[in-house]
């Protein structure tokens, strides 16, 4: 299987050599015609990764709004995430979403979040074994701690392709964005618009110096660390805007937004 990316959407390398757009469209939390809508215009602007879940509850919407883009499913990057509470029946959960997308392989999977706060050992083996079976092109977590990223490669050798976390300005973490780097594994970013602040004087100016949004210069922010990002748009202009990063960050500007983080 081959993916053919948009070309001025950079791409994070993946294990087995699965190029993964490092800007993708969010679809939480649309649903139904809303979805299928949104997906075939982002797909229509330039898209070419979609991020979705079953708790999202919009599997088969998305898969509607694949088939009307008209562009060809081997071209599109799709990601979805298992929910905790189906750990011990992850191949029917796949097989579900599959069915829902029209589909016969996820470019990746996730597991939604630690099982009961743990590192979900069994999931992940079972996770890995369907990936083995061609069902999934990678396979990845979302909401993992570095110790549990750990524990997942001390028990079955291997560290997920993908860590997707809440990732904003506000939660700049350089210990977690260190630790994955040096795991080789990519960090993803959920939400990066809902817990930034939009209107920070520091983005503003940036901003201003690019003729860009402050959306977009976050988006760039996470492109230029290498994070996967997908921001969720249902509006065909606020799609294209938060494809449109054609500037760069200096390395200046870089640490600036770094320094807005409240973490410790």
């Amino acid at each position: 299987m081959t993916s053919a990316i948009t070309a001025d959407v950079p791409t994070a390398e993946l294990p087995g050599g699965v190029s993964m757009p490092l800007v993708g469209f969010g679809t939480h939390p649309l649903r139904g015609e809303d979805a299928a809508a949104a997906v075939a215009t982002a797909i229509d602007v330039g898209f070419r990764s979609v991020d979705t879940a079953t708790r999202y509850r919009n599997q088969d919407a998305v898969g509607d709004g694949i088939r009307r883009s008209g562009i060809a499913r081997s071209e599109l990057f799709l990601t979805s995430k298992l929910p905790p509470d189906c750990v011990g029946l992850e191949r029917q959960t796949l097989e579900e979403s599959l069915a829902l997308f029209g589909t016969d392989h996820l470019d990746l999977w996730l597991i939604h979040w630690p099982p009961g706060g743990s590192a979900g050992v069994g999931t992940w083996k079972r996770m890995l074994a369907l990936r083995d079976e061609g069902m999934v092109r990678a396979i990845g977590v979302s909401n993992y701690s570095l110790k549990l990223l750990d524990e997942l490669e001390r028990e079955t050798g291997e560290y997920p392709a993908v860590n997707q976390v809440q990732w904003s300005p506000v939660h700049y973490s350089e210990r977690l964005a260190a630790g994955c780097a040096h795991r080789a594994i990519t960090l993803g970013a959920h939400s990066p618009f809902r817990s930034a602040r939009l209107d920070d004087p520091v983005l503003v100016e940036i901003a201003a110096r690019h003729r860009a949004s402050t959306r977009q210069v976050i988006v760039k922010w996470n492109v230029q660390h290498g994070v996967a990002i997908v921001p969720k748009s249902a509006h065909r202009e606020r799609m294209a805007e938060n494809l449109d990063i054609g500037f760069d960050l200096s390395p200046e500007e870089i640490t600036a937004i770094d320094d807005l983080s409240e973490l410790e």
